[in-house]
């Protein structure tokens, strides 16, 4: 299957959908106060850049978004595929366009909070292939056994 990733506003319904299954998906996982969800206004601020993942048909099937915070920090937010595509590497591809526009914009270490537990393998898989490694709290996410904090360290690129 090709999938197209592309930076695109969150403020589309499709891309609403998308992140409303991506709500629901999480609700049964862990408890809310340990859900930190960016609603989609929020993902359309200027300091977060979403990217969507399309298949053929033009389908919104996978989602993803890079935060910047400022002196080198970026962090990954709302990454979801879904279910139809898992294992078709399309949250691959939606890391990979997160972390080629992260480095080119200056972070150098780039963090994100996903849930704890046996529903979230999966993602620990893909972010650890993806070359994050475990890490201690973050920003100001509280410590608590709901959350699993990851980073990756980014070389800033030739061209600064």
């Amino acid at each position: 299957m090709a999938i197209s990733v592309a930076i695109e506003t969150p403020l589309q319904d499709d891309v609403r959908a998308l992140v409303a299954d991506l709500n629901e998906h999480l609700l049964p996982l862990s408890p809310i106060e340990f859900q930190f969800k960016m609603t989609v206004e929020q993902m359309a601020g200027s300091d977060t850049t979403v990217f969507v993942a399309r298949d053929e048909s033009g389908s919104a099937v996978g989602c993803g978004a890079l935060k910047e915070h400022g002196e080198g920090l970026g962090e990954v937010k709302r990454m979801f595929t879904r279910p139809s595509v898992r294992g078709q590497r399309v949250g691959s591809a939606l890391l990979e366009a997160i972390t080629s526009l992260a480095k080119e914009r200056g972070v150098t270490r780039l963090v994100l909070e996903t849930g704890a537990g046996p529903g979230f393998a999966d993602a620990y898989r893909l972010y650890e292939r993806s070359g994050f490694t475990r890490c201690g709290v973050f920003l100001d996410y509280p410590d608590s056994e709901h959350s699993a904090f990851y980073e990756k360290r980014l070389a800033l690129t030739a061209a600064q």
